[in-house]
């Protein structure tokens, strides 16, 4: 899949600087092959910008591991995981991987999450009675893994840094909004489809809690200023990745853990996650570098842009479509994508701002569809593209609405 989104936007750009030559136009030739260049070059500096976030992350999550904190959260969410995939035996081997998957993403560590994600679909593929064909437990978990719920996106923060952003954090809380959004629609489309009882304690209680703080917290923010909004995003984002850092190394502390050399272990992995980065992120930006400069992403936003100012509506999201479109086909494309369009309209733009929360709001529909099922052997996904799709419609569309909300 991520090899025909490559070279279709190959293709699409060819075929516009090859009528715009036959039409004289040898000035955009020039700036085709300049934005090559540069974008490989930004792609490179990026890549290199992450390796010191992943390296604190992931030597974070070791010292987590290590300590017991991640067992210790996986008994505080085993009950909600067996309430959403009843087919798992308690205490069965799945859980721990599970958890950590979800630890992982919550903490915005795509690269991290994906290996023991894997882990989770073998230890789930161990009970599964069809071994061709996703059991109900695995569509669940797979549902929940592509809506991606974030709660400290860290990779896009990073970005955001390095892309000029006044205040990189400041989209933090619209993209907890968002990937609540996607994740719970996911998770009710699933259960909806498998029948699966979501007045269960666990699961009331879950969605209870979370869509009460959320929805107070987004009628706060909406009734405030803009800039007092901008304010309390950027606090609360602050203290709340503070807080967690020093939570995990208290823990550690207490029990007596050498967190140091656990860190510097976990902190490893992060340095060669970050350098196997590099060509993914360069290939997807000078294929979108391409893309833009020959005219023909800008051909396709025009005509969206007069479609929307038709009916009447703010048409300045349409310039973050692109991202939202390329999210559930290609991570490092959609990735690419938002980087692209930061760097032409600027980090604290609303589509700056807009793309950055679409890009936390789900996870990689078909690259996490493909990945997972392919470790395991299965072919037959059942229904598992409807809700995971579903995720990503509802993720993007609260995205718009949210970063209208509170930037506009």
């Amino acid at each position: 899949m991520i090899n025909i989104v490559w070279l279709f936007l190959w293709f699409l750009a060819f075929v516009s600087i090859v009528i715009k030559l036959l039409l004289g136009d040898y000035k955009t030739i020039s700036t085709f092959v300049d934005s090559l260049f540069n974008a490989a070059e930004l792609g490179f500096e990026i890549s290199l910008g992450l390796t010191g976030i992943l390296t604190l992350w992931l030597g974070l999550l070791k010292v987590a591991e290590k300590s017991g904190l991640t067992n210790l959260i996986a008994k505080v969410i085993s009950p909600l995981i067996r309430a959403l995939m009843p087919e798992i035996p308690k205490n069965h081997s799945s859980i721990a991987p599970l958890t950590l998957n979800m630890v992982a993403n919550i903490l915005g560590l795509d690269n991290a999450a994906t290996p023991i994600g894997l882990k989770a679909m073998k230890e789930l593929q161990k009970i599964n009675p069809d071994k061709n064909s996703l059991s109900n437990a695995q569509i669940m978990f797979l549902v929940i893994n592509s809506s991606s719920v974030t709660l400290i996106p860290i990779t896009i923060i990073v970005y955001r840094a390095q892309l000029g952003a006044s205040n990189p954090t400041d989209v933090l809380l619209p993209i907890i909004v968002a990937t609540y959004s996607s994740t719970l629609v996911g998770i009710l489309t699933t259960a909806f489809i498998q029948r699966i009882n979501i007045f269960n304690k666990a699961i009331l209680s879950l969605f209870t809690i979370s869509f009460i703080t959320i929805s107070l917290t987004v009628f706060l923010l909406t009734n405030l200023p803009s800039k007092t909004v901008e304010k309390v995003t950027v606090a609360f984002s602050n203290v709340f990745i503070a807080s967690i850092i020093f939570f995990i190394l208290l823990y550690s502390i207490i029990k007596g853990k050498d967190s140091y050399s656990d860190f510097v272990e976990g902190a490893k992995e992060g340095f060669s996650v970050a350098v196997m980065i590099i060509p993914y992120l360069v290939a997807m930006l000078i294929a979108i570098a391409a893309f833009r400069a020959s005219g023909t992403l800008n051909y396709i936003l025009d005509v969206l842009k007069t479609a929307v100012h038709w009916v009447g509506l703010d048409d300045r999201f349409v310039d973050a479509l692109p991202t939202a479109f390329l999210k559930p086909l290609s991570g490092s494309g959609a990735r690419a994508m938002m980087i692209d369009t930061i760097k032409t309209f600027g980090a604290d733009s609303l589509v700056g701002r807009m793309v950055s929360v679409m890009q936390g709001s789900t996870e990689t529909t078909f690259y996490v569809l493909a990945l997972y099922t392919g470790a395991v052997g299965i072919k037959n996904v059942r229904y598992a593209i409807v809700p995971a799709l579903s995720a990503d419609i509802a993720g993007i569309t609260t995205a718009i609405i949210v970063t209208y909300l509170l930037f506009e």
